[in-house]
């Protein structure tokens, strides 16, 4: 199977979140005990992508090498872009292009979180279909899909059409922020005209699909919970909820230190030096108890 590489869109203002967002990048504000961005990384890392590209504004970029490096210490690659303005989500794939280079990409947005006991399941699914040149989209029903590319369904739940924010929807679902897309959107994307928004828009890349059959979604709706953490309640919900989820399984959610080791890129030693680093944190000492369990 041909490698894949991931994205992370962690560009754009966060003005729904004003003034949360004015000196810092919505996806370093935390979720629960860890920033937001974990959980995006964490998605990519279980899709068991190591090779990893964040695109943020220019005034975060620090900020995010700060918190995660080069990767090394994870046992990955990690690499920085720039997005100078918000240009839509389909730029990400323009800014990353030579990133990407001849593999296939999953592009996630950094304030979308994704998590049930299926989730790898649908992650190892989306990576089979690109192995047939299939992009793959992640449907999720919500009760506002004006804010979002919605997806028309026929009575055979096969899609008809994908339109961005349509202010009558023909239907609840609507697509998420992850997608798998093989190496040919490199040649899509340099082809797309901005939208009347004055954007690049990722609906005009996943209808391309679809109208070339090559479209494929998965259904997370009775499945996986899914958070766009854009707004104040999203991201006091996900807090909670990944708070009481945790105190329920005594399992952390997004722990990336623990994944990667899990996942055979760092060993015991390593894994001992990322906690002590944190070894004041109830975060940091969960790590080392996983150790004692071990």
């Amino acid at each position: 199977m041909q490698q894949t590489k991931g994205i992370i869109l962690a560009g754009g203002y966060g003005s729904r979140l004003f003034p949360l967002t004015y000196g810092v990048s919505k996806q370093l504000i935390p979720v629960y005990d860890k920033p937001m961005i974990y959980y995006p990384l964490s998605t990519l890392l279980e899709a068991g992508i190591k090779e990893i590209l964040i695109i943020t504004k220019n005034e975060d970029s620090n900020s995010f090498k700060n918190l995660l490096g080069d990767g090394k210490k994870y046992g990955i690659n990690i690499e920085y872009a720039i997005q100078e303005r918000p240009g839509g989500i389909a730029e990400a794939l323009i800014i990353g292009a030579n990133f990407i280079d001849k593999y296939n990409v999953s592009l996630i947005l950094g304030d979308n979180i994704f998590h049930g006991a299926k989730m790898k399941i649908f992650l190892k699914e989306a990576m089979m279909n690109l192995s047939y040149d299939f992009c793959t989209i992640f449907g999720v029903k919500v009760n506002n899909p004006s804010d979002f590319g919605v997806v028309e369904l026929n009575p055979e739940n096969e899609i008809l059409s994908i339109i961005e924010k349509p202010l009558n929807p023909l239907s609840k679902t609507i697509v998420s922020g992850l997608y798998f897309y093989p190496n040919n959107v490199l040649e899509i994307v340099s082809d797309l005209k901005p939208s009347k928004r004055g954007e690049l828009e990722i609906t005009d890349v996943n209808s391309f699909y679809l109208e070339q059959k090559k479209l494929k979604m998965i259904d997370l709706s009775n499945n996986i919970n899914w958070v766009d953490t854009g707004t104040y309640k999203s991201l006091i919900d996900a807090s909670n909820y990944f708070q009481n989820h945790e105190q329920k399984s005594r399992k952390k959610i997004a722990c990336i230190e623990e994944l990667v080791y899990k996942m055979g890129y760092i060993n015991k030693e390593q894994l001992i030096a990322l906690a002590n680093e944190m070894k004041s944190s109830e975060y940091g000492k969960y790590i080392l108890s996983t150790l004692k369990n071990d």
